[in-house]
């Protein structure tokens, strides 16, 4: 959360002109609601649920770039097929720079209780292995814009357009 992780899928896809599949952008045209809402009226499991059904039905027949939300690595299967699909690219930033990021966005789901920086933290404490484990590249992008990012990834990777 607050990694840039839409926004650098987006990049990558300008500057490859492959395909992005945004995995939030695919659960709220499925299910005909926005992301907030579904966690909101549904609830995080059904919205996990969904995540996992987009995932397995990905079919990709050419370099593409998905995009998942920070969640997705941790259902084990979710990670196996994004790994059928490709490599996977991880996204971090330190605890400041992430608190800056998503102060200016106040919308995210998961961060709508009586203490979000606190709910924030014991996120990341949780995930933290789950994003290790899953990521065949991490990039930290603290320091980074969002073409910094995508470049950085390209050239990692030797990504051609």
């Amino acid at each position: 959360m607050g990694t840039g992780k839409s926004s650098v899928g987006r990049q990558l896809a300008r500057t490859t002109g492959w395909p992005c599949y945004d995995t939030d952008q695919l659960i709220a045209t499925a299910l005909g609601l926005p992301i907030t809402e579904i966690f909101s009226t549904l609830g995080e499991e059904r919205f996990r649920d969904e995540e996992s059904a987009v995932i397995e039905a990905l079919e990709i027949d050419r370099p593409s770039i998905v995009v998942t939300g920070g969640g997705a690595v941790l259902r084990a299967k979710n990670v196996a097929r994004l790994r059928e699909l490709g490599t996977v690219v991880c996204l971090t930033a330190d605890l400041a720079t992430l608190r800056k990021r998503l102060a200016q966005h106040g919308n995210r789901p998961l961060l709508q209780t009586e203490n979000p920086s606190e709910t924030f933290e014991a996120l990341l404490r949780v995930r933290e292995a789950f994003y290790r484990e899953a990521a065949d590249l991490t990039v930290d992008t603290s320091a980074l814009n969002h073409e910094q990012v995508a470049e950085t990834i390209q050239d990692s990777l030797a990504l051609v357009g």
